[in-house]
């Protein structure tokens, strides 16, 4: 069983990059048919699949609406997949999910983690 735990700051100042990191049991990060996503849940937004990353090339696949902001990175001696998110405003607030998908189905989720991006 897979099991997910995302981290981050809580709190984060506009403008800065935010920085978020899914810690994985149970799956090597770099192995393996997952793909390792983030997803966010709004008010008024709902949910948004961020992007995600491919556990055995590393390649990734971003929502169009955050590739000119977003990026991935993992830590194999963490087993750890991260997202980083640019020039963060308020409407980046929220909370961000991890999530493996295989064959186009979502499976494990974390908990998440709550972000509010206020100065």
């Amino acid at each position: 069983q897979v099991q997910l735990r995302e981290m981050g700051p809580g709190l984060i100042n506009p403008s800065r990059t935010l920085n978020l990191t899914c810690a994985v049991q149970g799956q090597d990060v770099a192995t393996g048919f997952y793909s390792w996503n983030w997803i966010r849940q709004s008010p008024g937004r709902g949910l948004e699949w961020n992007g995600k990353m491919v556990s055995y090339s590393g390649v990734t696949d971003l929502n169009p609406t955050f590739a000119s902001r977003a990026s991935f990175s993992k830590d194999m001696l963490k087993n750890q997949v991260n997202l980083h998110l640019a020039s963060v405003g308020p409407e980046d607030s929220g909370t961000y999910f991890c999530a493996t998908s295989s064959a186009g189905l979502f499976e494990y989720w974390g908990p998440g983690t709550q972000v509010t991006v206020s100065s």
